[in-house]
């Protein structure tokens, strides 16, 4: 490889591995009380025990709650891409305050939590990255907080998981499925499969095959994990509830096909798959609910409750 390239696979891997950019973590730049929002500093421990920190936001006669789990390298808030620091990765931010505002708005309360190794949880595992295969404890996490709290024990719950949130969620679900028999929806944003995004990051570089093989070799070294078990694909079949998957079609950060396989996995008939269009970038999917805020409602309106 050559300097560049070098650089480009050395600075990939790290944020793969680590779940931050060049060593540091997103930091969280917004806060609800800005979008008028009441809410309330939360820690709460994983199911390892990893502590979790959060946000709780409370509706008046609330609904259901609904528990966000965040992409990598983000965080409860979302992404601070506008930085030069994190730049990389787009060079816009990612704000998830007005989806949570919409949300509040037409009554739903919210418990959006940093995933270990990001935002201002814990460390967890070394400090590593599993893309699910570790932040499933953190969901497990999450859930139990929900019907731990007084004021949402009784509460209708749903999902909205986003990237590893969306792995870390469907691992999760097949592993302790017991945990998820009070989630009545989800939204699942943006899952993906290691195997995708890497191939298309070494063909990006003009690596080909080699340099999938020297990532996953890479990978392994690091973590433990194989990109091959990176994916939500074989757990997809614990999940029963009714699920909207989003996805930007054109991502150039990986294929189409990885989704619509993901999908197409879900054995409810009650489920529907919203192609983003009109660009590449995946980072432009994240903000999507917050631009689109009616998709959300309209899901959780009709299926929670």
């Amino acid at each position: 490889m050559d300097k560049d390239t070098r650089e480009a696979f050395d600075g990939f891997l790290h944020l793969w591995t680590t779940g931050t950019t060049a060593g540091r973590r997103t930091p969280i730049l917004r806060r609800p009380d800005e979008y008028g929002m009441e809410y309330e500093d939360v820690t709460f421990p994983s199911l390892d025990g990893t502590p979790l920190s959060g946000w709780f936001i409370p509706a008046e006669d609330a609904k259901a709650v609904i528990i966000h789990n965040h992409f990598l390298p983000g965080s409860r808030y979302g992404y601070a891409g506008h930085l030069p620091e994190f730049g990389g990765l787009g060079g816009f931010e990612v704000n998830f305050l007005p989806e949570y505002k919409a949300l509040h708005d037409a009554g739903y309360a919210i418990l959006a939590y940093d995933m270990r190794n990001h935002g201002m949880s814990g460390q967890g595992n070394g400090g590593i990255a599993g893309i699910g295969m570790t932040e499933w404890q953190d969901v497990v996490g999450s859930l139990r907080y929900a019907k731990a709290r007084p004021d949402t024990q009784n509460m209708h719950k749903a999902l909205l998981s986003v990237c590893l949130g969306a792995d870390s969620t469907a691992i999760a679900w097949d592993r302790m499925p017991e945990e998820f028999s009070e989630v009545e929806a989800m939204i699942m944003l943006q899952p993906v499969s290691g195997t995708y995004i890497v191939d298309t990051f070494a063909e990006g570089l003009g690596l080909g095959e080699a340099g999938y093989t020297a990532f996953d070799a890479a990978v392994h070294e690091r973590t433990g994990f194989r990109l091959a078990e990176q994916t939500p694909l074989p757990h997809m079949g614990a999940i029963g509830v009714p699920t909207l998957v989003a996805q930007v079609h054109d991502d150039s950060m990986t294929k189409p096909q990885d989704v619509q396989d993901i999908y197409d996995a879900l054995p409810t008939d009650d489920k529907k798959l919203v192609w983003i269009e009109g660009t590449t970038e995946r980072f432009r999917g994240y903000n999507y609910f917050g631009e689109h805020p009616a998709e959300a409602v309209d899901w959780f309106d009709s299926h929670v409750g």
